[in-house]
């Protein structure tokens, strides 16, 4: 299977349309027509990463957060960006990248984290449409920057904070104070989600989760809604299984890898 045929049924599952106008996703570095040779997932691309493709014997490296976000006027190794680009094609790794449009997609990126909670009616927030071009065919695909949903139960805010840091292995948990009532109806997104912050207020959330938000947008909701903010990294640490889901489907025989390398720059003490 060439790697064209694996970035193709990645973009069925998340179009390149769906991803915000400021974003970066699909192909970062390489070549799609020659043959996969394995695939390792991961959050972010660093070198670590890279090296580990190569150990593993990998041509082709999915991440979710783009490595190339703004444009580069060198190839050098002045940091990061530029030492993975030239490590990546001189081992002729191809990186490919699914950002917000995996963010914005029905079963993406905060499906995934209302599946580990184990939310029932899982929906996207405000869906809109947004044609995409398949081939010869144009057609429309739902798409919607957070998600809506409901506990099995409802929960404790205590508890229902407590399973998120148990779930999500995070490290310090922020929140506002506790709810002083049960948490059932709650609005999730992923990374740095607090521009959905009032519209969770509008649609009656008892909750909202997201990965990092501004200090100034915890105020003002005491006792409205209860805001878990996990961390950017915790939040989005299993897109490696929506990628893993996709390209095993399509591809049984190929190689497929999560990475092992823990790529989170912010440590705790």
């Amino acid at each position: 299977m060439k790697i064209k045929e694996v970035i193709f049924a990645l973009e069925r599952f998340a179009p390149l349309p769906l991803q915000e106008s400021y974003d970066n996703a699909g192909l970062q570095v390489g070549l799609t027509e020659v043959e996969a040779s394995g695939a390792l997932l991961c959050l972010d691309v660093t070198e670590d990463v890279i090296e580990e493709a190569v150990s593993l014997g990998c041509n082709l490296v999915v991440s979710h957060h783009p490595l190339l976000f703004r444009g580069l006027k060198i190839i050098s190794d002045h940091n990061m960006i530029e030492r993975c680009v030239r490590k990546a094609i001189l081992n002729e790794v191809t990186i490919y990248s699914m950002h917000t449009n995996l963010d914005n997609a029905e079963d993406g990126v905060n499906f995934k984290i209302a599946e580990k909670l184990e939310m029932n009616q899982v929906r996207l927030l405000n869906s809109r449409p947004v044609r995409v071009k398949d081939g010869g065919h144009d057609f429309a695909v739902m798409a919607g920057s957070g998600i809506i949903g409901e506990l099995p139960q409802p929960e404790d805010s205590l508890k229902f904070l407590q399973r998120i840091k148990s779930v999500f292995h995070i490290e310090c948990l922020m929140h506002n104070e506790l709810l002083q009532r049960h948490i059932h109806k709650v609005v999730i997104c992923g990374g740095a989600g607090d521009f959905l912050l009032d519209e969770a207020l509008a649609q009656g959330a008892d909750a909202f989760l997201t990965g990092e938000m501004h200090y100034h947008n915890y105020f003002g909701h005491e006792q409205k809604m209860q805001i878990a903010v996990m961390g950017h990294y915790q939040s989005e640490q299993y897109t490696k299984e929506i990628f893993y889901s996709i390209i095993g489907d399509i591809c049984p025989e190929l190689p497929i890898y999560m990475t092992a390398v823990d790529t989170n720059p912010i440590k705790y003490l």
